[in-house]
């Protein structure tokens, strides 16, 4: 257990180093890209120097550095302090309270104790179909949500290990590196989506059909070299994020089992689970990887290869596999 949170800790701390520098990088492409097509480059005094230089390039970068790093932080802050309440948004979740739901309280409670620490926050998501998540960063925000039909269609044991397999992921710190990595290609992405409704407003405006409109070609060239940049750190953020080994599941699946005493508990209520997942009408893939059970991950098919390769969970039947064998 002391490994897996050093290990995951260590991971926080290079996640963070990892994406201002992706970024920073994509910020750097984007200059480069644009002088070398650009073919000129006009300084301050009106001098037009035709020939590429790269010491021009460092120079740009360096002025918009500040403003870079600055603006990234700033976002990152915001997004790390506030995530609690943008998941549970995302989610529609609502908090849970011991008089609501004696039950499930309980079941928190009892675990809580077993493993000794403390209680997290309990919220419910009104969904007749089953799925639970933990989030949280800190003792103030880590919480525990489940939904409705989970809550009325499992089992006290079954409960018992999805709650303890939540638990788990809470003490292995496994819910800040996932929200660490849910900001930074939050933010990534967001600029991609900014990008393109630019692009789209310049094609549709007309600017860009003009013949004598030469300003609105080149802000669209500017404009589809930036998307090009965005889109190779998008993807570059992603492999970044799969980086976290998908080790943690089978990990708090075992916490979740020791938790609760029965393996064949939680091997039942993911069963349960993979038949009716909820929460599949987030539309956030980066909140759905908090879930227990990804809901696409389940979908069979053309692409059930390919999505197996870039999921953020193990096969469903492979950890119930290893559940039944305890």
């Amino acid at each position: 257990m002391q490994t897996q949170i050093s290990r995951n800790n260590t991971l926080s701390v290079l996640l963070l180093l990892m994406f201002p520098i992706i970024i920073l990088a994509m910020v750097w492409v984007f200059i480069y890209v644009l002088f070398f097509v650009q073919g000129s480059y006009t300084t301050a005094s009106g001098e037009t120097i035709s020939t590429f230089d790269m010491s021009l390039v460092w120079e740009e970068f360096l002025q918009v550095l500040p403003w870079v790093v600055g603006v990234v932080a700033v976002w990152f802050t915001i997004a790390y302090f506030f995530n609690a309440s943008m998941v549970r948004h995302a989610t529609g979740a609502r908090p849970l309270t011991r008089k609501e739901n004696m039950r499930v309280y309980n079941i928190v409670e009892n675990l809580t104790m077993t493993c000794g620490m403390d209680m997290p926050q309990i919220f419910v998501v009104d969904d007749p179909q089953l799925n639970a998540y933990a989030s949280g960063i800190d003792r103030k925000s880590y919480a525990v949500t489940l939904t409705t039909g989970l809550i009325n269609l499992l089992d006290d044991n079954e409960l018992a290990g999805v709650v303890g397999h939540e638990l788990t992921h809470i003490r292995n710190r496994d819910t800040r590196l996932l929200i660490t990595s849910i900001i930074f290609v939050g933010i990534i992405s967001t600029i991609m989506s900014l990008t393109v409704r630019v692009m789209y407003g310049l094609l549709w405006s007309g600017g860009g059909r003009s013949r004598d409109n030469n300003n609105a070609g080149g802000a669209l060239v500017v404009l589809v070299i930036g998307l090009i940049c965005s889109a190779i750190a998008y993807f570059f953020g992603l492999l970044t994020r799969f980086a976290i080994s998908r080790k943690r599941e089978y990990m708090a699946d075992a916490g979740g089992a020791e938790l609760c005493g029965d393996p064949l508990a939680l091997a039942s209520a993911l069963r349960k689970i993979s038949c009716d997942p909820g929460l599949g009408q987030v539309k956030r893939d980066d909140i759905a990887q908090l879930y227990i059970i990804h809901p696409q991950g389940i979908k069979q098919g053309f692409m059930s290869f390919f999505n197996s390769l870039f999921s953020t969970h193990p096969d469903t039947a492979k950890r119930i596999e290893i559940l039944e064998q305890f």
